[in-house]
């Protein structure tokens, strides 16, 4: 039996400083250059694709678009926040995935939240495609959040556990697996239990448009 399939290799083609949106200071970066190659018994014999280039920072390891070493300092902070808001929909999308499953009703409050943080409603493609991912690569919602919310401020963290919230109740009052989701989140996010009651009444205020 011929074993044949792709792998990805990445090489380092530039190194440098720049103003990671994540951290928000002036950091080391590599440019980073991704490529597919096809594999023989595991070997890599020869590329099938077009290379694919991102900028990670030294410090957080967030990858960005080569174009972000063009940006200023208040595209920095723009980029930083579209970030933020995508991965806080994530983990509203992985909270609601928790159960291994998506209803109608679910679909249309995770749309809310998105167009809530990012100015628009996730379109149901874009949807199926992340929680798709999310089932493929066996995420879990707590260890999403744990990798990407070190940069994340106090504020974000609130905003997040707002979105998660109101996935989580989607269909209904909390149920166990919910509860303990959410209670780990707390611990994450280091909140008291006045802070973390505060997030939530401020998440029903907006979902309600009070």
């Amino acid at each position: 039996m011929i074993f044949i399939g792709t792998v990805n290799l990445v090489r380092t083609r530039d190194e440098g400083s720049f103003v990671c949106p994540a951290c928000g200071v002036s950091q080391g970066y590599r440019l980073r250059a991704r490529r597919p190659w096809l594999t023989l018994y595991f070997i890599p014999t020869f590329p099938v694709g077009s290379f694919d280039y991102f900028v990670q920072c030294d410090h957080c390891h967030a990858n960005w678009d080569p174009s972000v070493l063009e940006m200023d300092a208040l595209n920095h902070t723009n980029a930083g926040e579209e970030q933020f808001c995508e991965e806080a929909v994530r983990a509203a999308v992985l909270v609601v995935l928790a159960d291994e499953q998506i209803t109608e009703n679910e679909i249309m409050v995770l749309q809310r939240i998105s167009e809530h943080m990012m100015k628009r409603p996730v379109e149901r493609d874009e949807l199926g495609w992340i929680c798709s991912s999310a089932q493929q690569n066996r995420i879990e919602a707590v260890n999403y959040v744990l990798t990407v919310s070190r940069h994340w401020n106090q504020q974000q963290r609130a905003r997040a556990l707002q979105g998660m919230f109101l996935a989580a109740t989607a269909d209904g009052p909390l149920g166990e697996l919910q509860m303990r989701i959410l209670a780990r989140m707390q611990e994450l996010f280091e909140f008291t239990d006045a802070e973390y009651h505060a997030a939530i009444e401020q998440a029903v205020q907006w979902d309600s448009g009070a």
